[in-house]
């Protein structure tokens, strides 16, 4: 969620602040500290009654924030996580009287189930590190073990202990992005860090040295052009999860993973497609997933969306964007087309597409306070969505579905939708009113004459 956050505002706006982001870590340090240290008399009386009190209280300001936003799918998030806050800052306040042990269930399943989604993926896919995603699975599993037997603590003190280890972990990764930040060079882009570093998705984000160079001329909105599983075979058997964010299968056994593209007009588009149809009946699907070089294949990159659709089908969704910069764009393209190598899941069309979205949107809500911006961004249920949605491409990879489901995320955060018409309509009214009012109240002061306007104004006043 940080990370998505920081693109947005660009490093530009974090780097001559970077010591907030220590403060921030220094902070959650002291607090895990604190748990610890009231732990060593076997209670945790004091750290478990304030964290329990914070869920709650967050719980109940993300209620609050569910009228100030628009469509149900951010509302829907903000009353998930709210409701969520505050049954955890129940548990937690009447902890341990009662639910200690249902607390220790409820934290063990989440590691449990964390740990072995994580195995699973990285032993299919094999991406660089995976031995390392693998071993933090097996960490969780055993984490979720302890938690849930009676070695070698008692459930009394086993989740604020999680509790505060979390926090140390959070801790030093934001310790560790603040001290980047500060060596981070201006030209750079935010994605170079290696915060960023995990699957190598951004060896080619842009390095702006000198903004003031002319740029070819745009024609139109930025555009994601994506080419669902369904949409873009015949299935005669639809699985909703599976095709959506997978692959389906067509009516002659073949698979379909779906096509995503991305288009600036009149002279950039950016897809990415093996050179040779990629064919392998479906037993062997689970082979082709893998994200190694074995898997490399050579690559070739579609000229334009008129020639990739004429060729094959239009795409069956689209998102456009007007506030980006085209320059970045530019630059990462630049960068990315320089190796046409082909991988089905670490280097594809929709891993190209939602890198240079990335890219392009880097700085976009940069202000004046980026701190401030950055804590707006956390608190954005929507950001929160887009936060999770790049964990599960990092965890696997990016698809046609997730794309769009990302652009779709972006889209809402920069370009919010104008209010409802009704919402509107009330605003309208007040102002009218509130000019109504002001008019009245100063109806009864005779207006002092204004001199003559010279020569020429008056008629240029008349066509006004």
């Amino acid at each position: 969620m940080v990370q998505l956050a920081f693109i947005l505002v660009g490093a530009r706006a974090l780097r001559d602040r970077w010591w907030v982001l220590l403060v921030l870590a220094l902070a959650f340090i002291g607090v895990a500290c604190l748990i610890l240290l009231d732990a060593m008399d076997g209670t945790m009386s004091v750290a478990t009654q304030v964290f329990g009190g914070v869920f709650v209280l967050e719980g109940l300001l993300s209620l609050l924030a569910v009228f100030a936003l628009r469509g149900v799918q951010s509302r829907a998030l903000v009353l998930s996580r709210a409701f969520a806050l505050v049954f955890v800052g129940v548990f937690i306040l009447d902890y341990p009287a009662r639910n200690g042990m249902a607390l220790s269930l409820l934290f063990g399943a989440a590691f449990l189930m964390d740990g072995v989604a994580r195995i699973a993926t990285a032993l299919v896919v094999r991406f660089r590190l995976w031995r390392a995603t693998v071993a933090v699975g097996v960490v969780e599993i055993m984490l979720a073990a302890i938690i849930a037997s009676h070695w070698p603590f008692s459930h009394e003190i086993k989740v604020p202990l999680c509790i505060a280890l979390l926090l140390l972990m959070s801790g030093w990764i934001l310790m560790r992005a603040s001290l980047m930040l500060r060596a981070h060079l201006a030209e750079v882009a935010i994605l170079a860090l290696p915060l960023f570093g995990g699957r190598n998705w951004y060896d080619n984000a842009p390095v702006i040295v000198d903004e003031s160079g002319p740029l070819p001329p745009s024609d139109g909105p930025m555009t994601v052009h994506v080419w669902t599983p369904v949409g873009s075979a015949d299935v005669p058997t639809h699985r909703p999860f599976i095709d959506r964010y997978i692959a389906a299968v067509d009516r002659t056994g073949a698979i379909s993973t779906g096509h995503s593209a991305l288009e600036l007009r009149p002279d950039l588009y950016i897809s990415h497609y093996p050179a040779e149809e990629i064919e392998h009946p479906p037993e062997e699907f689970a082979r082709i997933l893998r994200a190694t070089a074995e898997n490399n294949v050579k690559g070739r990159f579609q000229p334009s969306y008129a020639y990739e659709s004429a060729n094959w089908c239009e795409a069956d969704a689209r998102v456009e964007f007007t506030r980006f910069n085209a320059r970045r764009l530019r630059a990462f393209w630049a960068g990315y087309r320089q190796d046409d190598t082909y991988n089905l899941t670490n280097r594809n069309c929709s891993v190209v597409v939602a890198a240079a979205l990335d890219s392009a949107l880097e700085g976009v809500l940069a202000s004046r306070m980026p701190w401030l911006r950055v804590a707006t961004l956390l608190a954005n249920p929507d950001v929160w969505a887009g936060a999770y949605i790049r964990s599960r491409a990092e965890a696997m990879s990016w698809t046609p579905g997730l794309v769009l489901d990302y652009a779709n995320t972006l889209k809402r955060i920069i370009e919010p939708a104008p209010p409802p018409f009704a919402a509107r309509l009330r605003d309208f009214l007040k102002r009218l009113t509130r000019r109504h009012s002001a008019l009245g109240g100063t109806a009864a002061i005779p207006p002092r004459a204004a001199p003559p306007p010279p020569h020429g104004q008056a008629r240029a006043n008349h066509e006004r």
